[in-house]
């Protein structure tokens, strides 16, 4: 494999040659995190046969024999617990190491760990693919804690837009946590959150015969769009359309991430360039921060405006990062939908929970291209407009992105430590379940709508470490429900349907299903599984709270909201929180299988325990 690209010059690295910062004593705490997490997802997803040894105080001894290349035999040992947390398995703590016959005994290396572990595994053809990808993020997550200050983080840099920055972990299931495909080393530091780099959007002009546009009912388009862009902006625009043989009114506008501009519109919209369809305007007057999703970017200059999510053709974790044309145009209906059921709902104003609205969209319609054309071109342009937080915060509130809870700064302290040393480890604990379960489980009782509530579409709001309530945001693909299981079903909007072939790109990608297991299970998998689960681990690790106090306190808040709530009874046995079992994604199994069919296993449930 080539990663010659990677190692470049960027001013945005501070000069450095990328040489001179991926060295072993950068790398070492970075493969390890690696080998173990994706060990663990190898063992918990059940791709790789493995043995087990029951060891004193509960941990277990996991083996996983494999063959060598030249024939002959070893095994990778880890020491570890399987969790009362949809018993989930944790090596983490412990090195992965690799013992031969006679008992000569190393550290687990990246290289040869995939090799032999997943040799055998029946996804020979996708190995390389997916070793690359865990290599990219070797490569990046080395590159960020290289560059990492080993001072613990200032007020400043507890402030939410720098914790989107600061915040450095990824995905703490997922192996490739922070992969981002097509990014060289230089355009992760001139892009990536953890380099807080400032980004100017490029703005385009596209034909409105070629733009689909969506927009909030509440929403004067010109009127936003003008206040978005300052209006000494919006003229020098205009001016450009016209120098460049247009009427203003004739164009949308819309911004595209630099990388983009430079890497893929000009191969897929090319003649549209040529013949002044797309006439490109130059930068906007604002700088922009990168978020932890990378392609969502908040207002530097003006934060209390709109934050812009843009299409980025890299692959994340598991998925590419484009904005399909019908996710940007279901945006604004589906944001009015849910705004809609909260405002007339007396008990969800009470959770005082916050939804960022997108409230405008605009996207370049590829079935304007020739066919040949349309595959390169679909989901590249366009653009979703998200109400920024700073607009919905009280005096004295402060927020942190959820992933943030668990944390641990360079310093070796968690972020959260002089919060859980000021109020109690159980009394934070309450107020945070209270402050994020209730919203959510109204809105699949109350509503049937389960909002995909992963790390990155949560926000605690808190007053001095206190959690008080919480914002949820990414509603554009990021909520699920079955139309007939609707409290109300004349209220949901008709939405612009998922094209056939859009499945190919992410199966896992749907908004609407008839099943309301899966409904379900959609918040399951995003807040409980992954969300409060890592929060669990992560408080018994540091805190030494154990996982069955925390999952009491949950089970505690939804039977409370029951008790409370008997006018949804028959939703709750329809969406039963406290199934023996529910599926959730095989994110590691995705990869290395493909998306031709549903990567879901049935996992305990931990609330199980206390139906």
């Amino acid at each position: 494999m080539n990663h010659s690209n990677l190692l470049e010059k960027s001013d945005a690295g501070k000069g450095a040659e990328w040489t001179d910062i991926v060295k072993p004593e950068y790398m070492e705490a970075v493969e390890n995190r690696i080998i173990s997490q994706l060990l663990e997802t190898l063992l918990y997803e059940r791709i790789v046969p493995f043995e087990r040894e029951s060891l004193p105080g509960g941990e277990e001894r996991f083996i996983v024999p494999v063959q060598t290349t030249d024939g002959g035999t070893a095994a990778y040992v880890c020491i570890g617990r399987i969790k009362q947390s949809f018993g989930r398995i944790r090596i983490r703590q412990n090195p992965v190491r690799r013992i031969e016959p006679g008992g000569v005994t190393t550290e687990a290396r990246l290289t040869e760990f995939v090799t032999e572990v997943l040799g055998n595994a029946g996804c020979e053809e996708r190995i390389p693919v997916f070793y690359d990808e865990l290599i990219q993020t070797l490569l990046k997550d080395t590159q960020a804690h290289a560059l990492r200050s080993s001072v613990p983080l200032s007020e400043t840099e507890r402030s939410y837009d720098a914790l989107e920055a600061n915040v450095l972990d990824g995905h703490p299931y997922h192996p490739c946590y922070k992969s981002r495909v097509g990014f060289s080393l230089a355009d992760n530091a001139a892009y990536g959150p953890e380099f807080k780099p400032e980004v100017k959007p490029l703005w385009l002009a596209v034909s409105v015969e070629e733009c689909r546009l969506s927009h909030s009912s509440s929403v004067d388009y010109a009127a936003f769009i003008r206040r978005e862009l300052g209006e000494d902006t919006l003229m020098r625009f205009q001016e450009k359309i016209k120098e460049a043989g247009g009427e203003p009114e004739a164009f949308t506008l819309l911004a595209v991430h630099p990388w983009q501009w430079r890497e893929i519109i000009g191969a897929a919209f090319y003649r549209n360039i040529a013949e002044g369809r797309i006439i490109a305007l130059g930068e906007g007057g604002d700088s922009y921060l990168p978020q932890q999703s990378i392609r969502t970017l908040s207002n530097a200059t003006s934060p209390y405006k709109a934050y812009l999510k843009l299409p980025l053709s890299i692959t994340n974790t598991s998925t590419g990062r484009i904005l399909a044309r019908h996710t940007i145009l279901n945006a604004p209906l589906i944001s009015d939908w849910l705004h809609g059921l909260i405002d007339g709902d007396p008990v969800a104003v009470k959770t005082n929970v916050v939804l960022l609205r997108e409230v405008a969209g605009a996207a370049f319609d590829h079935e304007t291209l020739p066919e040949l054309a349309q595959a390169k071109a679909y989901g590249t342009l366009g653009v979703i407009w998200r109400e920024s937080l700073h607009g919905y915060l009280s005096k004295g509130e402060e927020a942190v992105p959820f992933n943030g809870l668990c944390h641990v700064e360079a310093t070796g302290r968690p972020l959260i430590a002089a919060w859980i040393e000021r109020y109690g480890v159980l009394e934070w604990t309450e107020a945070l379940i209270r402050s994020s379960v209730v919203p959510l489980i109204h809105m699949l009782y109350a509503h049937g709508v389960a909002l995909e509530s992963h790390a990155q579409n949560m926000i605690l709001i808190h007053k001095d470490g206190k959690p008080e309530r919480v914002a949820l945001k990414d509603f554009h693909d990021g909520i699920r429900f079955s139309r007939r299981h609707l409290a109300d079903p004349d209220a949901c909007p008709t939405l612009h349907p998922v094209p056939s072939h859009h499945p190919k790109i992410n199966r896992n990608s749907f908004i609407e299903t008839d099943d309301p297991a899966v409904v379900r299970d959609f918040v399951h998998d995003a807040f409980f599984f992954i969300n409060l689960a890592e929060l669990c681990m992560f408080l018994e690790e540091r805190f030494g709270q154990e996982e069955t106090a925390f999952w009491r306190i949950v089970a505690k808040v939804i039977r409370e909201y029951q008790r409370e709530h008997p006018q949804h009874r028959k939703r709750f046995e329809q969406f039963d929180l406290f199934a023996d079992t529910i599926q959730v994604e095989q994110l590691t199994k995705r990869r290395l299988f493909g998306d031709s069919e549903f990567r879901m296993h049935d996992v305990p449930n931990p609330l199980s325990h206390f139906r």
